[in-house]
């Protein structure tokens, strides 16, 4: 049986500062304070899953240990049809020690060349973990292609990039109030919720 998250606090395991923006903007509406690993100087654990969902067990177990709260996680990628799947679980690894995008995403064009098939999609695997050990794992997915070259100033990672199906405009050029609910994160979260959230006047 699923687990109910009934708190009045989450961490979220993340010291990147725009996923935690998204992820916040994502639970505004649950009631419930939500402060990062970042903000509370928590380590950032190896990620050594060969999966997304595994990544993102690992660091919500860590946060919730380390925190003494229940812990939210998000393992997330861009998959490449033409480079079979990559960057995937290596998506942050491929912008080097100092996490630049720009130098991930001169390294996607170089490696794609001239190859007429840009299919790529986003992968979001989020992990809900509780002090005692216990998780719950939700996946989500948008499907899109990429550009040519960057585009748009908003977003982070790679959505300068993305263009998700149904639209001729990136990520980086939508505003958060457009992009997020089309995100492959939106996705994953409006299952987590469905599944493990109590609406804020229930929660106790």
């Amino acid at each position: 049986m699923t687990r109910s998250f009934t708190g009045d606090s989450l961490v979220i395991a993340s010291h990147n500062k725009g996923k935690v923006r998204e992820i916040a903007e994502l639970l505004t509406d649950q009631g419930f304070e939500v402060v990062s690993a970042g903000d509370l100087g928590l380590p950032e654990p190896e990620e050594t899953g060969d999966t997304f969902v595994a990544n993102a067990v690992l660091k919500a177990k860590s946060g919730a240990e380390a925190s003494g709260r229940p812990c939210l996680a998000d393992d997330s990628g861009l998959c490449i049809a033409a480079l079979d799947d990559a960057p995937g679980i290596y998506s942050a690894r491929w912008a080097g020690p100092g996490r630049d995008f720009s130098v991930a995403i001169a390294r996607v064009q170089e490696e794609l060349g001239d190859t007429p098939d840009r299919r790529a999609h986003f992968v979001c695997a989020l992990a809900l973990a509780w002090p005692d050990g216990h998780a719950e794992c939700f996946e989500g997915r948008v499907d899109g292609t990429l550009a040519t070259s960057s585009r748009g100033s908003h977003g982070f990672g790679y959505d300068p990039i993305f263009v998700p199906d149904g639209f001729d405009r990136t990520f980086g050029e939508m505003l958060p109030e457009e992009k997020n609910p089309l995100t492959h994160r939106a996705d994953a979260f409006a299952k987590l919720v469905a599944a493990c959230f109590a609406k804020p006047a229930d929660r106790t």
